[in-house]
């Protein structure tokens, strides 16, 4: 295959074409979107023409359209886990519009069934309404039999009888969410779910993981206290074959695209986004999804579908890439919000002792592996109070999109995450530490090292 380049001046800088090297004629062999930057016009990131080999007229978002870096990443038909990665984005993009509207309506209209579980944790309607929702977009897309899903709600509180308001909630919530597949390429149910069918595909996330076979990790609603207060949280979904991640798709329907409005609270982005025009180039808060495929080396994002837009796979995305920062100095330190399940006072003595100076980045949930993955962080650490047990569905989507994305996850004693011994990481070395690059990791575990032995944990 042969490339021929032509200078078309500012308005298209770079072109580049393929032809075969058996035709003579310029034909098409791939579909993607580039920006190249002409030495003479080094400012242009103008997109090039969309190489397509179909008769159908190529998708082009405005964002494509005003910056050209956002780059169509179509998988091929028999590309391994091709298909899975395209079903588990359109899921998570399709549960994200479930939650984006249940958390609405709850912080400005307070309406929302808040229920505590056994640990005193919260969970609300959309929890299980993403859970059965996934667990139904899955099943029809593979065949029930053949889906296998680790997640961490069941329909224990749903069977009580005084849940008969809160179930009517999460069906209505779960069948206004359906309504929505087409929009995302998806088939919808030929008519609405019925009670019975909404508790099946919740009780059919029932698997406890092992080291053999296929299951999918869900995570429905990851921060849910974060949720419940209009703040940051996520929807993760992570593929595992035979104790392996293969895949991962993270939903952050409130982590802005750009990294500038994280320093705003999420009240004020909140407000400021109902008084300004909805658009993929905008900062309104609207969120992204993440994801990545296990041995790519490549992570992407792309914002969420908004207003009447369709969704096309592949849908507007970039790549993303850890920071280059290797120096602790100069790092930002993410860290959980809430202290209940994790040490704050050895990661920030950790952080005083290498001298981080940057204020920490405190996020609910995986958020923080995305702020990794997208380089507006470098460092995430957790450090488990004694008795409490991490869970697969907390971290298996954001390993893989940080590893992929060019970081790397460890316990503190260098060893990666095991997630074949069911639904808990067993066996870990302390804590967690996600760091963008090896070089920066190396340090923060040396840390670690040499400040355990004086803390309290």
């Amino acid at each position: 295959m042969t490339a021929f380049p032509s200078k078309l001046g500012t308005k298209i800088p770079q072109t580049l074409f393929f032809a075969n090297k058996n035709n003579d004629s310029l034909k098409p062999h791939v579909k993607f979107w580039v920006s190249f930057h002409s030495r003479n016009y080094p400012k242009s990131r103008t997109s090039i023409c969309c190489l397509n080999t179909s008769d159908r007229k190529p998708h082009v978002s405005d964002e494509m359209e005003k910056n050209g870096n956002w780059v169509s990443t179509e998988a091929h038909p028999d590309e391994k886990y091709g298909k899975e990665l395209e079903i588990a984005v359109k899921a998570v993009h399709v549960a994200c519009l479930l939650c984006q509207k249940v958390q609405e309506n709850l912080i400005f209209n307070g309406n929302g069934d808040v229920q505590a579980k056994d640990d005193n944790s919260p969970v609300t309607i959309a929890d299980w309404s993403v859970q059965a929702t996934v667990s139904w977009i899955l099943s029809q897309a593979f065949g029930p039999e053949n889906v296998s899903i680790v997640a961490e709600e069941d329909i224990e509180a749903l069977s009580k009888p005084n849940a008969a308001s809160l179930l009517s909630s999460i069906v209505t919530t779960v069948n206004d969410s359906l309504s929505t597949a087409a929009t995302f390429n998806l088939q919808p149910p030929p008519t609405p779910l019925k009670t019975t069918q909404v508790l099946e595909a919740i009780s059919r996330c029932n698997s406890t993981g092992g080291p053999t076979g296929r299951f999918w990790v869900l995570d429905p609603v990851d921060g849910t206290l974060g949720f419940v207060r209009g703040d940051q949280y996520a929807i993760a979904l992570a593929l595992i074959e035979n104790g392996q991640v293969v895949l991962g798709v993270l939903g952050c329907p409130n982590y802005p695209l750009n990294k500038e409005w994280l320093n705003y609270q999420n009240g004020y982005r909140r407000m400021l986004s109902r008084l300004t025009k909805t658009g993929l180039d905008s900062w309104d808060g609207k969120g992204c999804v993440l994801y990545a495929k296990k041995g790519s080396k490549k992570a992407w994002m792309q914002p969420l579908v908004s207003g009447d837009k369709s969704f096309v796979w592949p849908n507007s995305a970039r790549p993303v890439t850890v920071s280059s920062i290797d120096n602790p100095v100069l790092a930002t330190f993410c860290e959980p919000v809430e202290k209940a399940n994790s040490s704050h006072s050895f990661t920030q003595g950790l952080a005083h002792s290498v001298g981080l100076r940057n204020q920490p980045l405190r996020v609910y949930s995986m958020v923080k592996y995305a702020a990794i993955a997208r380089g507006d962080a470098e460092i995430f650490m957790k450090f488990a109070r004694a008795g409490y047990k991490e869970k697969i569905w907390d971290h298996a989507a954001g390993v893989v999109i940080i590893e992929e994305a060019g970081g790397v996850v460890t316990d503190a004693g260098g060893q990666r995450l095991d997630f074949s011994k069911g639904m808990y990481l067993q066996g870990l070395d302390r804590g967690i530490i996600a760091c963008a690059g090896a070089s920066l990791h190396e340090k923060i575990m040396r840390a670690v090292d040499a400040s355990w032995n004086s803390s309290s944990l």
